[in-house]
Parts: C-alpha cells; sequence; structure tokens
C-alpha cells in the first residue's frame, strides 16, 4: 500500500496566513461537538426515574440507561483515535456526529426500554468517535507550546462546564419539556455543527505506509465489559450460584483474556500493554477507574434517593447537584496551585479521601432527608475531592510517556474513567436493588426499603473512592508525577489573545 500524506500540515504560519485555516473558529466547532458528549453523561441521570416510569424500566434496568453509553463509549475509544488518525480526522469526525446526533433522535423517539438502551449504546459509539478525531484535530491545529496549552485549558474547562451545564439543563427540560428533549437537544445542534464542519475544520491524517487498527481488541474488550455488566445486573434476579450468572462471569473472563493474548500478538495493537509497565501511569488508570467507579454511581444513586424517597423533581435535583459541580469549578485552581507547588502525590490521595468520605456521609441519609441537612454536606466534600483529584490523575497517566504514545495514553486515562463509571454504577445498582428487595421481605415500607438499599450502594461507593489511597501510594511513584508536573509547568507560558 502506498504512503498516506497528510492532506493539511496545520502550521502556525499557514493558519495566520490569508486564506489559511481559522483554527479558532475551527476550535470552537470541535469544542461544541465535545461539549455535547459530555453534556450527554450529565443530562440523563437527573431524567432517569422520569424515564424509567414513562417507559416502565424494571428497577435493577435503569442503570442501563447510563452503562450502555458509557461501556461503547470508553470502551471503543481507543479505536476511535486509531480510526481517526489514519483515516482522516475531519471525516472521522462527521461520521461519529452523523451517528451520535441520529441515535440521539431515535432515543428522543423511544417508546421502550430495550430500543433506549440500544440507541444509548450507538450514541456511546459515535461519541467514542467524535471525542477522540476532534481532540486529535486540536493537537494538530495548534503547536506545541503556549497556544497549545491555552486550546487545551479551554477543552479542559469545557468537560467541567458541560457536566454542571448538563446537570442544570437535564433538570429543566424534564420538568418543563420532557424527558425526550434532553435527546431532542442534540439533534440542531448536531445538524448545524454538520453543516459548518466541512467549511472550518481542517482534514488531516497521519502518513503510514499501511493502516493497521485493530478491532478484534475493541470487540472482544467491549464485548467483556458488556456481559460482566449484564451478569453483575441480573445476579440478583437469578441468583449469584445460578448456571447462567457463572456461564456469563466465565465468558466476560474469557473475552478479556482473548483481549490480552490480542494485544500481545497484534503489529498495532489498540492498547499497548507496554505502556503499564510505567508504574505512575498504571497507577494512576487504577485510581481513574477507582474514582469513575465511585463518583458517578454516587451521582446516580443520590439521583434516584433525590427523586424516589425525597420526592424532589427533576428541577430541584438538578440545582441540588450544583452543590457538587459549583464547588468542583471553584476550587480547580487551588488545585492545580497545589499540584505544581507542593506534593502532586498527596494532593491525588487527598481527593480521593474527600470523595470517599463523602460518600460515605451521605450513606447515612435517613427516610425523611433534607437537603441542608442531610445532602449539601456531603455533596460540597465530594465537589472538592473531584477538584483534587481528576487533575493529578490526568498529570498521572501521562507521566514518562513517549510523544509517540501520547495520544493512546490520554485515550486510556478516559477509556479508565468511563469504564470505571459503567462498572461502578452497575455494581451500585445491583447492591441497592438486592438490599431493597430483602428489606420489603421482611416488611418495611416501599420507602424505608428503598432507602437502606441506597444506604448499602453508597457504603459501596465511598468504600471504592477511598481503596484508591493505597493504590495512590502504592504504584504513584512520586519523582514520576513530580517530573511530569514540572514539564506540563514549563510549557505554561502567557498566550495572546487568539486573533481569527
Amino acid at each position: 500500500m502506498t504512503s498516506v500524506k497528510p492532506r493539511y500540515d496545520i502550521s502556525s504560519e499557514e493558519a495566520a496566513a490569508p486564506g489559511g485555516v481559522r483554527r479558532w473558529r475551527a476550535f470552537s466547532l470541535l469544542a461544541v461537538a465535545f461539549l455535547m458528549t459530555v453534556i450527554d453523561l450529565a443530562i440523563v441521570n437527573v431524567a432517569l426515574p422520569t424515564i424509567g416510569r414513562e417507559l416502565h424500566f424494571p428497577q435493577p434496568d435503569l442503570q442501563w440507561v447510563v452503562t450502555a453509553y458509557a461501556l461503547t463509549f470508553g470502551g471503543f475509544l481507543l479505536l476511535g483515535g486509531r480510526a481517526a488518525d489514519l483515516l482522516g480526522r475531519r471525516r472521522l469526525f462527521i461520521a461519529g456526529l452523523v451517528v451520535f446526533t441520529g441515535a440521539s433522535l431515535a432515543c428522543a423517539l423511544a417508546t421502550g426500554d430495550t430500543f433506549l438502551i440500544i440507541m444509548r449504546g450507538v450514541q456511546g459509539l459515535g461519541a467514542a468517535v467524535v471525542v477522540p478525531a476532534a481532540l486529535s484535530i486540536v493537537m494538530n491545529m495548534f503547536g506545541e507550546g503556549a497556544e497549545r496549552n491555552k486550546a487545551l485549558g479551554i477543552w479542559g474547562g469545557i468537560g467541567a462546564t458541560g457536566a454542571t451545564i448538563g446537570v442544570l439543563a437535564g433538570g429543566l427540560l424534564t420538568r418543563y419539556a420532557g424527558w425526550p428533549y434532553i435527546f431532542y437537544l442534540n439533534v440542531p445542534i448536531g445538524v448545524a455543527t454538520l453543516m459548518l464542519a466541512r467549511r472550518v475544520v481542517p482534514e488531516s491524517r497521519l502518513a503510514s505506509a499501511r493502516r493497521r487498527y485493530d478491532p478484534l481488541g475493541a470487540v472482544t474488550v467491549t464485548g467483556a465489559l458488556v456481559i460482566l455488566v449484564y451478569a453483575i445486573s441480573q445476579a440478583p434476579t437469578v441468583g449469584w450460584a445460578d448456571i447462567r450468572t457463572l456461564a456469563l462471569l466465565a465468558a466476560s473472563a474469557a473475552l478479556l483474556a482473548g483481549f490480552l493474548v490480542l494485544e500481545t500478538r497484534a503489529t498495532a495493537p489498540l492498547l499497548p500493554l507496554r505502556l503499564f509497565r510505567l508504574r505512575t501511569l498504571a497507577g494512576s488508570n487504577a485510581v481513574g477507574f477507582l474514582l469513575g467507579a465511585s463518583f458517578f454511581a454516587f451521582i446516580f444513586i443520590g439521583t434516584l434517593y433525590m427523586q424516589q424517597v425525597l420526592g424532589f423533581s427533576a428541577l430541584k435535583t438538578g440545582l441540588a447537584w450544583l452543590a457538587a459541580t459549583v464547588t468542583s469549578v471553584a476550587l480547580v485552581g487551588l488545585s492545580q496551585m497545589l499540584v505544581t507547588r507542593t506534593s502532586a502525590k498527596l494532593v491525588m490521595a487527598a481527593g480521593m479521601v474527600l470523595i470517599g468520605a463523602g460518600i460515605v456521609w451521605a450513606a447515612q441519609v435517613p427516610v425523611h432527608g433534607h437537603f441542608w441537612a442531610d445532602l449539601a454536606g456531603p455533596l460540597f466534600v465530594t465537589g472538592a475531592g473531584t477538584a483534587f483529584s481528576f487533575i493529578p490523575v490526568s498529570i498521572g497517566a501521562l507521566a514518562g510517556v513517549a510523544e509517540r504514545d501520547a495520544g493512546v495514553a490520554s485515550g486510556l486515562m478516559n477509556t479508565s474513567q468511563q469504564i470505571g463509571g459503567a462498572i461502578g454504577v452497575a455494581v451500585a445498582s445491583t447492591v441497592a436493588a438486592t438490599h431493597s428487595r430483602l428489606l420489603l421481605g421482611q416488611g418495611h415500607t416501599p420507602a424505608a426499603a428503598l432507602t437502606g438499599g441506597f444506604q448499602w450502594a453508597l457504603w459501596v461507593c465511598g468504600l471504592v473512592g477511598l481503596a484508591a489511597v493505597p493504590v495512590t501510594f502504592l504504584l504513584v511513584r512520586r519523582t514520576e508525577l513530580a517530573r511530569a508536573v514540572a514539564a506540563a509547568r514549563l510549557q505554561q507560558a502567557p498566550a495572546s489573545a487568539p486573533a481569527d
């Protein structure tokens, strides 16, 4: 096969020249698409109880509205990034956006639980293509240095802002328009972005003599995770010792083992296992997995408690979660300062202590709880924990990584958090359903049974978060993390205002 050359070489001189690529205009469009995928992670949680009632979801299956998206998003993220680099970043960005927008429309039109779950999985697949393709275009448009750092800083800020917007939008749309509009929202934005993409976003791809992917690797790891989550969610109904549960767990283990074998033998593996020789990278991804498993499950269980036990409306629930998201955004600057001026390893550990402790505090919620008396404190504490954990985890996940592996390492960090969140939600949902069913059988009222189940689930989430603390001290090397922080700090220089 002949060599494939980049269609554009986006240098600073060319971008600034007349007729050159207008980088910040293209960045704005890519940021809108990224914002949609981030909002979609948060916007659904507030609407879950309403969706469950109107589409007659069994309680244990409600978590699939979240996990179907997270599993395909995390499972195919690395493959999406590789395909974008080899086939053309703008081409794959557009293709992923078509899939994401079409699946959003299908979700809005869903009249049954199975169809909605399938379309949520398709949405996640589209996001798994859109996000790495968009980020690769950003990296290609801006040369290394202050301007790229500014663009990536804005990109990271969009992630934090998106969660806040998602929580508020979910409450407002569900309350005043109806839950389908949390998905309809993506359609006009997606269509407008598609219409502008070819005119505004530059095309580029890696020069390569041969195009090597690893689709089998993506399919096996995603299949293993889907089967694992399904086995966990169905076990309370059929029994943990049932042959069906055991067979599903065995199938998941076999697929995961097959994935590891494939990655050791593939010419161009989806996930080069040699990366895990970097101890700080491995430790940071382990912490990222536990961070996703604890915090995303906390959002899921906390939302159900607020609406199903306390009777909060979707809008009131969205406003309640602002206590966590606004706290997180407010403390990001302090977190960055502490990471660069003190020990990033200690900041990471402190962040996970706050998350775990905040969720354990929330596990004390009573049947007749109140926001300020029972929820505000845990929400403020966990919000602070996310501010102090996400930044050092992100830096540690790239510590010691060669430039040629930076894209894979960045994708791996996002994959760890997404998959951690999917498994965490599945486990928390299973624990809550199992214990609630037990309490109902003992004669407790429905509200008391639900609260008891949610309390047990929150204990599990909190302990998972606290488990990240010893992982941090055992696997993350202080010197490696300090070098990574120093390298990031050296690149942070004042950037001039972008001109378009």
